[in-house]
Parts: C-alpha cells; structure tokens; sequence
C-alpha cells in the first residue's frame, strides 16, 4: 500500500497520482518543461476569462519557435488583436501570479463538470464528455476559474516564471524562454497555417471531433481524403521538381519518425509518372572509419553529427554523377567500424534522379560543391493539428514519440522503456543536427495524420502499461496513456496499404 504523502509547498511543480506517490521535478528535465508550460496556458487561459469573460474562448494551436500559436476563435476578436490586448494580456498574467492563488485539482462528478464547463463555454471539452467511460472528471480550480489539463499543475500561481507574448498574423506566440529575439520560422508557420486551413474545412480539430466521425462510422471517408491530401501534395512536389529542369539530386531530411522512408518511395512513385527513372542511396555507407568518428565529452561515439560523415568522398561522387561518370558506392561495415568497397556501380542517365535520404540533407555542408540549380532540398515531419481540446494541444514531439514506440516494439525488438530512455538523446541529435537547418528546405512536407493516435492506441498501449511504476520513464508513459485515454480506436484496416503510417504499424506495400 502507498504511504500518503503532503501536499508540497505553493510553486513547487510536482507529478501526483491522486496525492500519492509524487516525485518532484523541475524545469530542466522534459517533463518540468511540459509542466510549466500547461501552467503558462493556464494563466493565459485565466487572464482571457477575466478580462473578456467566457463570451471569447482562445484555441492554444500548435508550437512555434520557443512557444505556442495561439488564436481567438471568435472572428470579432481577430480584429480587435491590438498590441493593447496583448499588453493587457500580460499584465493580467502578472498580476494573477502575484496573487499567489491556490489550485485546486477537484475530482468533478460528469453530470456537474457539463454544467461547469458549458458555463464556461466550452464545448470543445464537452465533446470529449460524451466518450468518457469515467465517473469523474478531474478540474482545476482557481479562484473562480475552472479549466481541465490531463496533465499535472503546481498547486500555486506564485511560481518564478518568464514568458512574453509576441503578435504573429492574426494571432501570437506564447514565449516560454523569452531571452532571445524572437524569430518567426516562417516556412514551417506556412505549413502549421496550411494544415490548420485544412482542419477546419473538414470541420476536424479535436479528438472529439474525430470520436464523432468514428461514433458514425464516417471516420473511412475522413481517412480517404487525407491520405488523398497527401498523394495530391506528394505529387505536386513531383511536379515541381519536374519544372527544375536541372534537378539530379533529392535530398530528404527530418526528425526521428516522420515517416522519410515511406515518403521518398511515394515521391519516387509521382516522379516516375513524370518520366524519372528514380535510384536511392544511404548516408549510412558513407560513415567514416570508427576511429575517426568524432567522440564529444562524454567518451561515446557521435555517429548522428556531419563529422562522422567522408563528406568529401560524398561530394566527389555527387560531381562525378553530375558528369555522366559511373563511380562505385561504398559499403559500411558495422560490425568492423570499416568502410568497404561494394559491387554496386552507379551511374545517372539523362532522366534519373538520385534520392538522398539522411538527417544532414539539409545541411548546405554535406553538398556544398554542388550547384543549387542541380539539388532540392525536402524537410519532412509530423507536424500534428490535432488537439485534445482549445487549451490542451497534442505536442508533435509526442506524435512521434509514439510512432518511434510502435516501430521499435516492432521491427526493432526494443521495449517501450528502452525507446523512451533513449528519447532524450535522440531529441538532443534533433536540435543540433536537423531543426537549425529546417528553414533551408525548397519544400515542406507534414507527414502528420490528424487520425493516427486512433489507429495507434491499440498498438502502444499495452507497451506502455507495460512499464513499471519504479522506471525513470513511468511518468513519460503515464502522460502518453492519459493521452489515450481521449481517443476512441480506429481499425488497422482502414489504413491504406501505402500509408506513411504503414512506416511504423506494418502492413506498408513498400516492405520487401
């Protein structure tokens, strides 16, 4: 049995099981940093409410630079979004704070959290009420103020907390680390801003939106146009590769679990239909020998940084190909650390493309001696839309987190314990070797499925539950499950056979 524990000081941000068995934390570790996150929305969410009341509601939408998009969904407030609502925006968050308010976590009968929540306006949470398979629902109170979060808040505004909110088009950013000039990326917004345009056609924003469709049994059609959105996008790409007509080189790059593989083979399918002949190559086989490969402080090799890449080999092939010539394909050896000389020749005709898929494609130094007229650049990665409610988004990160989990259970043998120790590491690869590059890209590809967390819930559930209470990662696995618990399944069936989500479930057409 749990020994009860007291409730911790105001401002300190804890991890509770119903006032069980809490483990503190703090802003340096993954999970700190999506606490005080949840904590900034709230108090943006809390100063929306008293200084508008409920008659205006803000959609918290997706992250962008170092924080969170933001939007009034109400059209008479887009156009009264003056840099005097901001400024009264953050004021009120300060003042809320130095209030020094106590919230609540109160367990709320279903029956009374509908009259609550429809007092508050918001009927994006009560769309969810109508799957809830539960009693009770979990409410934040302060004040006068209710709002639901799946995950943990501190139990104070008294908290020592940096933001700022920045004016973006007809919305702003929530800042969480304000202590640089924001920048706004603005190829990866126009992709967030394309999606979202989308979403809203299909009338498809939150999970509920989607248990309606499944609750229907409409969700096919749902899944049948997007997959289609994705052909039609994949196929314009083709499409204007094909209008460069100097292009011999794709280079392909993104995130952990974006889906690269099945994408370049649909992109090779379209440029196919365009008269290409379409050959692919690995940066792997161009790993350096193991004793040259960079070792940063911690002793361990750095086999994801472009050091431990034979660039120059690389860039002597790419010229070589350029000019007609033929030039044999390397062959690393892992299991040796060497690099071997294989049988493959490889020579480019007048209608081949070569496609490059790695993590350093876009980085201009891996192909530097090659001309831009003859190389396009590709950034790919989930980039989800899909939300829980207006307040509660559904980090990216976390999208692919979960198709990293199903794919290593399957193809892989890991645990989800194991997939999720390592996350942290593969991120830190992430921010140094793909996201400063990601505005360099010709084009943008969002591999995102708004349905998928359906389709993967059946899949990564029971990997996740299998995970002991006394891991390092236990928490990690109980947000992902209180994730899941929003969402009604979806059937693996559904899922067309040449599915980016095929990548991670199996099933893909493009397996051999």
């Amino acid at each position: 049995m749990k020994d009860k524990v007291m409730k911790p000081q105001a401002g300190s941000f804890v991890n509770l099981d119903e006032y069980y068995h809490f483990q503190k934390i703090d802003t340096s570790s993954p999970q700190g940093q999506r606490m005080y996150q949840d904590f900034l929305i709230f108090l943006l969410n809390m100063s929306v409410y008293r200084l508008f009341g409920v008659e205006r509601q803000l959609m918290v939408h997706y992250s962008i630079g170092d924080g969170v998009f933001c939007k009034f969904i109400n059209d008479a407030v887009d156009s009264e979004l003056s840099d005097e609502v901001i400024a009264r925006l953050k004021s009120e968050m300060f003042h809320i704070i130095s209030e020094q308010i106590f919230i609540e976590k109160i367990p709320v009968p279903v029956e009374k959290a509908y009259d609550i929540l429809e007092a508050f306006g918001r009927p994006d949470v009560i769309k969810n009420l109508d799957f809830h398979n539960k009693k009770y629902l979990q409410l934040y109170k302060a004040d006068d103020y209710f709002d639901y979060y799946p995950r943990a808040l501190p139990f104070n505004t008294d908290c020592d907390i940096r933001f700022d909110i920045v004016k973006v088009n007809d919305g702003f950013v929530l800042r969480f680390t304000p202590e640089k000039e924001f920048v706004l990326p603005k190829l990866l917004f126009s992709q967030f801003q394309e999606h979202d345009h989308w979403c809203k056609i299909l009338d498809v924003q939150t999970v509920g939106d989607i248990n309606r469709l499944i609750n229907k049994h409409s969700v096919r059609d749902f899944i049948l146009t997007e997959e289609a959105l994705h052909e039609k996008k994949i196929a314009h790409l083709a499409d204007s590769i094909f209008m460069r007509k100097t292009v011999k080189f794709v280079l392909i790059a993104g995130p952990s679990s974006s889906g690269k593989t099945t994408f370049a083979q649909r992109l090779a399918v379209q440029l196919s239909v365009n008269g290409f002949h379409c050959k692919v190559i690995g940066m792997d086989d161009y790993f350096l020998p193991r004793d040259r490969t960079p070792r940063p402080p911690n002793g361990e090799h750095d086999f994801e940084s472009i050091k431990a890449l034979d660039v120059p080999l690389l860039n002597d092939h790419l010229n070589c190909l350029l000019r007609g010539e033929s030039v044999r394909l390397p062959r690393f050896n892992f299991f040796s650390g060497e690099r071997e000389e294989s049988n493959h020749i490889l020579k480019l005709g007048d209608n081949d493309i070569l496609i490059i898929e790695g993590i350093h494609g876009l980085n201009e130094e891996l192909t530097a001696s090659i001309p831009c007229e003859n190389k396009v650049k590709i950034y790919i990665s989930a980039l989800n839309q899909l939300n829980i409610d207006y307040h509660n988004r559904i980090p990216t990160t976390d999208c692919r987190k979960i198709r990293r989990i199903v794919r290593d259970a399957q193809y892989r043998g890991y645990s989800a314990e194991q997939t999720l120790q390592r996350w942290h590491s593969i991120r830190a690869g992430e921010d140094t070797n793909i996201f400063p590059f990601q505005e360099q890209a010709d084009f943008m590809f969002n591999s995102s499925l708004t349905y998928e967390l359906g389709v993967m819930r059946k899949h990564v559930m029971p990997l996740l539950r299998s995970i002991h209470y006394k891991s390092s990662v236990y928490n990690d696995a109980h947000d992902l499950i209180a994730l899941f618990e929003h969402f009604m399944d979806i059937k693996d069936e559904l899922v067309p056979h040449n599915s980016i989500l095929r990548e991670f479930m199996s099933g893909s057409v493009f397996e051999y």
